[in-house]
């Protein structure tokens, strides 16, 4: 049986904060919020899908400012260094996901500028705009909702859980009791 390759999401933060509606908005009251809840929302999709998720945000205009990479709820956060934007971190990855021995990777990149887009692609990666990443996200929320909601509607009784033998000799063994 194949086994199909670990999958990478690499986002360009500032990219999908200014393309979605709830983000842009969160944006406007503060820059730090709409990260946060960028960071959020990724993890909760990597969490649902597995997908490794790695956001990346421009710090290349901070002076002196060296590159930041952290982990966050399980998704990994680069702030670039100085001299080095969000495309280029990410172009340099992409291509270095390439060339890792031994391992098949299905590297996507979540972003709406158009050259970046025709840059990973031809790298090998796979472009997501930030309406595909939002539609996505979206979808596989929606799912989870749906499942939980299914899982709520069921009655969460002893007797729904024990197969039918197992209830009857548990109901003769009360009536026993009784006698």
């Amino acid at each position: 049986m194949l086994e199909r390759p670990e999958e990478v999401l690499f986002v360009d933060g500032y990219n999908i904060i200014n393309a979605w509606p709830n983000l842009q908005s969160a944006k406007e009251i503060d820059l730090e919020t709409a990260r946060q809840k960028l960071v959020d929302i990724m993890s909760e999709y990597s969490a649902l899908t597995g997908v490794k998720v790695k956001v990346v945000f421009d710090a290349h205009m901070v002076e002196g400012g060296r590159r930041i990479i952290e982990n966050i709820n399980g998704v990994e956060v680069v702030y670039t260094k100085e001299r080095e934007t969000a495309d280029n971190y990410i172009e340099k990855m992409v291509e270095s996901y390439g060339k890792e021995s031994g391992k098949e990777y299905r590297v996507r990149v979540a972003t709406s500028d158009f050259l970046e887009q025709r840059i990973v692609l031809g790298k090998g990666a796979i472009r997501v705009s930030a309406r595909e990443l939002l539609y996505e996200v979206n979808r596989i929320f929606e799912e989870r909702r749906k499942k939980e909601d299914i899982m709520k509607s069921r009655k969460e009784t002893l007797a729904d859980r024990l197969d039918e033998t197992t209830l009857k000799s548990l109901i003769n063994r009360i009536k026993g009791c009784q006698a």
